[in-house]
């Protein structure tokens, strides 16, 4: 089984750079990010006719998620669903066959120190809960999106560039650190323990050009189903090329034998 995930950067503005890329990397699921896009006017035809099913929680101009899958998603779940009012479209989940898959889109945080931040790190902590309300760490469960965190200076070309802002700050990094410690897996993390292998390049200074990335955009497992991972990888060639999105897409390959 292939399982993928990208912030596409709106998907009506790279939708036939997303079409190809299903055709060519042929995921089983694809988590998406960053639609910019309403339910409504998703491009569902041109991803049913892909071969797809998709679970969307969409907001017009801002955040969106997707879940697309070869077989049709169920237990749909738009949001948290914890009382919190949150008007940002940025999780969604579902269950795919026997595995349950979270697409979700944390919040940048803008300024450490700012209320976008405090929203930023309340929102991973909602995301623990989440899982805790819902899962074990013994379920087969894929959490996928862009995290805007990296963990580490595994994970960052220049990381005294970054160890202010809030993709790399601190208190970015334990709170992404917590949310794993429920029990979850960084699959790629696993397969390329060596790092300096990144998902996000700033559209500005020749970032991709100089490889000045940063990983953002993870695969988590939890244990029972990170142990059939047999290979996981990033689409440095997506980044390339015309109107590409800032992301590139993350793979991770599971064994047949996965629950």
């Amino acid at each position: 089984m292939k399982i993928a995930t990208w912030n596409v950067n709106s998907v009506r503005a790279r939708l036939e750079r997303l079409l190809a890329w299903l055709q060519k990397a042929q995921p089983d699921i694809l988590c998406l990010q960053e639609l910019k896009t309403r339910d409504d006017t998703f491009p569902h035809d041109e991803i049913r006719k892909a071969g797809y099913h998709a679970a969307i929680f969409g907001q017009k101009t801002f955040n969106g998620v997707s879940i697309l899958s070869r077989i049709e998603p169920q237990n749909v779940q738009q949001g948290m669903g914890d009382g919190v009012e949150d008007p940002q479209a940025r999780f969604l989940a579902a269950q795919v066959g026997e595995i349950h898959v979270i697409s979700a889109y944390i919040p940048n945080g803008q300024v450490v120190g700012s209320e976008p931040y405090s929203y930023k790190l309340a929102w991973l902590r909602r995301l623990r809960a989440f899982l805790e309300r819902h899962f074990t760490p013994q379920t087969p469960l894929v959490v996928c999106g862009d995290f805007n965190v990296a963990r580490d200076e595994l994970d960052v070309a220049e990381p005294a560039a970054w160890e202010e802002t809030v993709l790399y700050h601190p208190t970015s990094r334990a709170a992404l650190e917590e949310l794993l410690s429920w029990g979850l897996v960084d699959v790629h993390r696993q397969r390329h323990p060596e790092g300096r292998l990144y998902s996000w390049w700033d559209y500005r200074a020749l970032a991709f050009p100089k490889n000045n990335g940063l990983r953002l955009d993870y695969t988590f497992a939890t244990a029972p189903l990170a142990a059939y991972c047999t290979s996981a990888e990033i689409d440095r060639q997506e980044r390339k090329g015309a109107k590409p999105s800032d992301h590139a897409p993350v793979i991770a390959e599971f064994d047949g034998g996965c629950p």
